[in-house]
């Protein structure tokens, strides 16, 4: 590889950062993520959550079903240029009935913005895609937001990251007062102060300062706040932990902002931060090594697909997280799962629902390719020969159903239906070994209504479910071949997709006497 290819690659490389947002539903998110588009210059009007019944709706939301609730229920994608970085936002779904969807997209990232709610703190589904991200040592910058409204104190809410989550913080910026009495923000690493204007908070003033006991802060936010501003940093600046940048990137500290993305209160300061401190994109394991993004050869893989992204066209569409080398339209890559070469020809970028074809794209970037069935998730495309990266996790889904087809004059769309949404990763399918009974499994119950949403929508196929008492799964594997027999009491045998055999038991005690009566066999919580 010449040189000048190389250091064009390195260049391109360290443009590039590729994040998730993670949150529990409600703490601002969607909101979040249009602030930052809308700095970037991708969209002119943040379509906010209240104006959501109107007209507008959220540009990362494009399902049908998400605008009518307001939530986020799929992982959009969405790229824009901001301050000589090329942006990547994986923007998850905070609903907790799709955490499994979030869990895969976390594997595409290179680090994390956790979204706190300054009144509500860490909650649960923060809590669970925390632990994914610390699993993988992801590091992880925290937002703490809606600081326009009554909340609780920032020390509070630094002392519960730590309790909660495990994990030390380090205040890269403090609040001026809060709630109504909000004035603004003291920047500490950069000496600068971030105010509010106006009656109606439309305007933002950032100032330089010689520190936080400058008296400009005094004249602006009046003697009362500046006071509690230098207490609360005296304070900080003795016993707080110092920022320390191999720490972050470990994702043993997190550097916590306060702002309120519905007025863009705190948010520039933010994104020019983050940008400067989140890493480039990441090496990634593979069966044959590390694999460096300055690697030469082309390699990627698949960590979502969508099917009918755009339903006029009934398409599916296989995301693909590039991991090394440079990636250009046209080119042909081993797919190495089928064995065989195959030609990318209408690759694609997003904006949520807007697409343009790709031309090149580098390492840390995420792209869409077009599928005409032949992907699945954890695939690996590579130039590299026969390599794979690890493959993504299956988790043990905690909600079952029996499902049906009303007419079966249908079953042939109900099939196809069943299948790509199976790929897509919105259910896992089950069949039982002595019946051939076809059971869905997911994680929380929004799914089976997005999926019997989507089954008449898109495959035309009115479907009925009918709930089992099963809680959860474990995958079996032994030498020998599972008896369905000593699974009777409380607990089924079923095949998944792959053919893997996988108990699904209805309680701890089931499991218990299931264990005792197998004793050569190991019941795994992922899929082998």
């Amino acid at each position: 590889m010449n040189k000048a290819i190389d250091q064009k690659l390195q260049k391109e490389v360290d443009k590039r950062r590729t994040f998730a947002i993670i949150s529990h539903p409600d703490a601002g998110k969607t909101t979040l993520t249009e602030k930052l588009l809308l700095f970037g210059g991708a969209i002119r009007l943040a379509g906010t959550v209240k104006a959501r019944k109107a007209s507008k709706h959220a540009t990362s939301d494009w399902m049908e079903i998400e605008k009518q609730r307001g939530i986020s229920v799929t992982s959009s994608v969405m790229q824009f240029d901001y301050l000589d970085h090329r942006v990547n936002i994986l923007d998850t779904p905070g609903h907790q009935d799709f955490s499994e969807d979030t869990y895969r997209t976390l594997t595409a990232a290179d680090s994390a913005v956790m979204l706190i709610d300054v009144a509500k703190g860490v909650e649960t589904q923060t809590v669970k895609l925390f632990q994914v991200c610390a699993k993988r040592g992801i590091p992880i910058f925290t937002f703490i937001n809606k600081l326009d409204r009554e909340g609780r104190s920032p020390f509070d809410l630094m002392e519960e990251l730590e309790n909660v989550l495990g994990i030390r913080s380090v205040p890269m910026n403090w609040p001026i007062g809060s709630g109504r009495e909000l004035c603004g923000v003291y920047d500490r690493m950069k000496n600068q102060v971030e105010l509010f204007q106006g009656d109606d908070h439309s305007v933002i003033k950032v100032q330089k300062v010689e520190s936080y006991r400058d008296p400009i802060i005094r004249e602006m936010a009046g003697e009362y706040l500046h006071d509690q501003l230098c207490q609360d940093l005296e304070l900080l600046d003795v016993a707080g932990d110092p920022f320390d940048y191999d720490k972050v990137l470990r994702g043993e500290i997190t550097p916590v902002f306060f702002g309120s993305a519905i007025n863009n209160f705190g948010v520039q300061t933010f994104l020019d931060n983050f940008l400067e401190l989140a890493p480039k994109p990441e090496p990634r394991r593979s069966t044959i090594g590390s694999i460096e993004p300055t690697n030469e050869k082309f390699t990627g893989y698949v960590f979502k697909i969508q099917a009918n992204m755009n339903p006029a066209h009934r398409d599916r569409i296989a995301f693909l997280r590039i991991v090394s080398g440079k990636f250009e339209r046209g080119m042909s890559v081993k797919h190495v799962r089928a064995g065989k070469d195959i030609k990318l020809s209408q690759p694609q970028q997003f904006l949520a629902q807007d697409r343009d074809i790709v031309e090149e794209a580098y390492p840390g970037d995420i792209i869409g390719l077009f599928d005409p069935g032949i992907f699945r998730i954890g695939d690996t495309l590579s130039q590299a020969g026969d390599m794979e990266f690890d493959e993504l996790p299956t988790f043990s889904p905690e909600i079952f159903a029996k499902v049906s087809i009303k007419n079966a004059l249908k079953s042939k769309q109900f099939q196809k239906g069943i299948d790509q949404l199976t790929e897509e990763g919105m259910i896992q399918v089950f069949r039982t070994v002595s019946f051939d009974d076809i059971l869905l499994g997911v994680v929380g119950q929004l799914q089976f209504e997005v999926f019997e949403y989507r089954m008449k929508g898109e495959y035309g196929v009115d479907i009925q479910l009918q709930r089992m008492t099963y809680q959860f799964a474990r995958w079996i594997v032994d030498e020998n071949k599972p008896d369905p027999s000593k699974f009777r009491i409380n607990s089924t045998l079923v095949t998944d997709k792959k053919g893997n055999y996988v108990v699904l038991f209805e309680n701890e005690y089931a499991m218990r006497t299931a264990v005792d009566k197998n004793p050569t066999a190991k019941f795994l919580e992922t899929a082998p």
